[in-house]
């Protein structure tokens, strides 16, 4: 089976490279914008007729998606997320090569959702920012296109790997911080925040199944259990033997929040479902021990309460608010797939990361 693989050089592309390579039936050839790719091609700038031509040289079986932006501007956004996807779709209505699409979504599509709640593909999608705005778009026009074609919404995707702006590899950012220095206290804010965590492998092995599987539509990848960041905090602390007290601060909101706009609310400037960093803004000195996780940019941080400098606060930038878990039995009977690592065997493995910069 040949396979054409755009954004192999990103976080979710790089698990999906190594498992399809995994498969001795598979041939890949990469794509995109960087000198490794097999062959380099701009999606946001490239003609959909260059496209066409390449893919009618090299007839690809299926054509797997895992290119996109996860910070800047609303129209930088549009342009990686939405306009490529456009190109990826005329291009392949053009082609004679009859190749099935396989895009990665994800779940900041479907913005807030209410606390206890399971979201399920036929939730209406309600993104709370421009990320989330711009891949709802890329998923219309795929599903719009007329192809053979699958969304795989990918929730809040962890482990090796995990960018460092993530609120995950920020919290192991600061407790490697808070060992190093001999830290007894960790001061934490923002740890209120729920999201449906998946490792990345796990992520890579539902790409890999829906590219054999005839499933269309959209398809939920996530494990179908909320976690608490404070308690992803302290299985964190557990597997790095961390012998200090996590201090959770209650920060205050310097306004009062429409629904829907708790902790993670944002405008897209960072990694959706777990998917990565925000911007790495620094106006000041953080106080000794204290790590912004998931503070909403809208609430006063405790730089704030103590009268210092402010740094602003990393959100968890999905526009998701307090709560997201998914729905994943469509996963399970149209893909075969179901999650098989679990939380703390992620968490130790960005911990083994983090440890390596002590």
């Amino acid at each position: 089976m040949r396979v054409l693989l755009i954004g192999a050089n990103g976080y979710l592309g790089r698990y999906v490279a190594d498992r399809l390579l995994a498969d001795p039936a598979v041939q890949l050839t990469a794509l995109g914008r960087g000198d490794d790719a097999d062959v380099r091609f701009d999606l946001a700038t490239g003609s959909p007729g260059a496209l066409t031509r390449f893919l009618d040289a090299v007839h690809p079986g299926v054509v797997i998606n895992c290119a996109g932006a996860t910070r800047g501007g609303a129209r930088e956004l549009t342009r990686h997320n939405t306009v490529a996807v456009a190109t990826i779709c005329e291009s392949l209505r053009r082609s004679g090569c009859g190749a099935r699409l396989v895009q990665l979504g994800c779940a900041a599509e479907y913005g807030p959702s209410q606390p206890g709640s399971s979201t399920a593909e036929d939730a209406v999608p309600r993104p709370g920012g421009p990320y989330g705005v711009s891949k709802l778009a890329a998923t219309e026009l795929v599903l719009g296109s007329g192809l053979d074609a699958v969304v795989l919404r990918i929730f809040s995707p962890v482990g090796p790997g995990t960018p460092a702006g993530s609120p995950l590899g920020r919290l192991a950012e600061a407790m490697r911080r808070a060992m190093q220095n001999g830290d007894g206290e960790l001061k934490l804010s923002g740890l209120g925040v729920q999201r449906d965590f998946v490792d990345v492998r796990d992520v890579a092995r539902a790409v890999h199944a829906a590219s054999l599987s005839a499933a269309q539509g959209v398809v939920n990848i996530g494990t179908g259990r909320a976690v608490r960041l404070r308690d992803a905090a302290a299985v964190l602390a557990r597997v790095a033997g961390y012998g200090g007290a996590l201090h959770e601060l209650d920060v205050p909101q310097q306004g009062q929040h429409g629904p829907g706009h708790g902790p993670g609310h944002g405008q897209g400037h960072g990694h959706g479902p777990g998917h990565g960093p925000g911007h790495g803004h620094q106006a000041g000195a953080r106080p000794p021990g204290l790590s912004a996780i998931g503070s909403p940019r809208s609430e006063a941080t405790a730089e704030q309460l103590a009268g210092g400098a402010v740094t602003p606060a990393y959100p968890y930038p999905d526009g998701c608010g307090a709560w997201q878990q998914a729905d994943v039995r469509t996963a399970r009977d149209r893909l075969g797939w179901r999650p098989r690592i679990n939380l703390e065997e992620s968490l130790a493995d960005i911990w083994m990361e983090a440890a390596c910069r002590i």
